[in-house]
């Protein structure tokens, strides 16, 4: 008999432990930095706790399944949207967004995500409808601010806070992008083109204007030229004739001098006919007296060099 009572007594003892393990476990609770639990007493909401060690009243009290409070980034699949235009898009939204009241977000709505999505797919479909295809391409920044005031003004009751939304990916369908290609790659030609002529265009422009200043500047060279040479011979003229003069040549010399000037006046297979003048009948009569002495006529009895005629064709 003392056996037995003595092993009741163990019974009791153990199952006593268990629960008090029991009760300690269901009253102590630590909620996690960045995390939430909503409490409900009998039922009830009775508070929301934050992060740190909390005491609970064990079968009275019970603790709802812990929130994050972090910014959440849901990314949903894609969605097709019809333009303005008549286009179907599809197109792939991201949504930033933080749960700032844990209460509302538990009571005033039953799956906030699921929530979100749906709410974003509706507002999407709107905004996109109100623009055509090349809108809808060009005005990512437009449609995101759209989304996010639509949405944030939508949540904030639900105790969600969204930050951002991005379109992530906008994909028109298979013929519209090849059309798009193609006008592309026509606009690139088109533009490739067009630089080409601009440049064919500055090259023949800088060809002339070089070409002009090279003229010019031969020009130039050239007036330089003839005036160093016309200064080269004025200067030689100068110096020839300073030379004579200080040289005080006499009749003689001067008649031998202009004879030997006269062939140079029948150069040229162009001369047809050339004028002797009547001086040249002086200049060989000087000289005549230079060879033969003070008598001008010879042992003929006649003059030895006659007046020449003042003028003569040359056949």
């Amino acid at each position: 008999m003392e056996n037995a009572g003595g092993t009741a007594l163990a019974i009791v003892l153990v199952v006593l432990i268990v629960f008090v393990i029991i009760v300690l476990v269901r009253s102590v609770r630590i909620i996690p930095q960045a995390r939430a639990g909503v409490v409900e007493r009998l039922g009830k909401y009775q508070r929301t706790l934050n992060p740190g060690l909390t005491i609970l009243i064990p079968f009275v009290d019970r603790l709802l399944p812990l929130l994050d409070l972090r910014e959440q980034v849901v990314s949903f699949p894609p969605q097709p949207v019809i333009t303005e235009d008549n286009l179907v898009v599809s197109i792939d939204t991201v949504v930033y967004f933080q749960v700032t009241d844990p209460r509302a977000a538990t009571y005033e709505i039953a799956n906030y995500i699921q929530a979100v999505e749906q709410l974003t797919t509706t507002t999407l479909r709107n905004v996109v409808g109100g623009l055509n295809l090349e809108e809808a391409l060009t005005s990512r920044d437009q449609i995101n601010g759209q989304l996010r005031g639509v949405l944030d003004e939508a949540t904030g009751r639900w105790g969600i806070r969204v930050s951002r939304v991005e379109l992530k990916a906008i994909d028109p369908p298979h013929s519209i992008q090849d059309s798009m290609e193609k006008q592309m790659r026509a606009e690139r030609d088109r533009r490739a083109a067009i630089l080409t002529a601009e440049g064919t265009k500055q090259s023949a422009i800088l060809t002339a204007e070089g070409q002009r200043q090279a003229s010019i500047l031969a020009a130039e060279g050239e007036a330089k030229a003839a005036i160093l040479r016309a200064d080269g011979e004025s200067q030689a003229i100068q110096k020839v004739f300073d030379a004579i003069h200080k040289g005080n040549p006499d009749q003689k010399l001067l008649a031998y001098q202009y004879l030997q000037t006269l062939p140079k006046l029948a150069e040229g297979s162009a001369n047809k006919l050339w004028i002797i003048p009547s001086e040249v009948g002086e200049a060989l009569k000087g000289i005549g007296n230079a060879l033969g002495g003070t008598n001008a006529e010879g042992t003929a009895g006649g003059p030895l060099f006659q007046d020449a005629p003042t003028e003569r064709a040359q056949p």
